[in-house]
């Protein structure tokens, strides 16, 4: 299953959940976002070719991050750019969320262990603003 998070037309998330499956490749992504989440299903004896990638110059203006949930449970909440709340996600074991825009904070419900992959070089606290939690009653 893929939920995209959407607000005002704009894509803030995408959560691939753990039970997702296709055969071949699925590119979650549009090709202009700066981080590309893809699923790819392949038989025994399918061969991607060697390859090296091509120095090809881009700019990078926000982070995206991608969570891949290891183990455990946790909620995901969504907010605009503006810091206003959207909704919240539950993400398992397996779940993958791409986040594309506004702001997000989490709660784990469980243990947690996840993977986290985002653009670099990481710029230490120039790289995002923290606030509090606005969450409805």
């Amino acid at each position: 299953m893929i939920e995209n998070v959407t607000h005002d037309n704009q894509l803030l998330a995408i959560i691939v959940r753990h039970d997702y499956y296709k055969d071949g490749i699925e590119f979650f992504t549009p090709g202009d976002f700066s981080q590309q989440l893809a699923y790819m299903n392949h038989k025994k004896g399918y061969v991607i070719q060697p390859h090296v990638h091509n120095v090809v110059r881009r700019e990078v203006l926000y982070t995206k991050e991608v969570l891949v949930v290891k183990r455990g449970r946790m909620r995901t909440d969504f907010y605009t750019d503006d810091r206003e709340y959207v909704c919240s996600r539950e993400l398992a074991t397996g779940d993958v969320l791409l986040l594309a825009a506004g702001g997000h904070g989490f709660e784990m419900l469980a243990d947690t262990e996840m993977y986290e992959i985002k653009q670099g070089p990481y710029a230490g606290d120039n790289d995002k603003t923290r606030f509090m939690p606005k969450m409805p009653n």
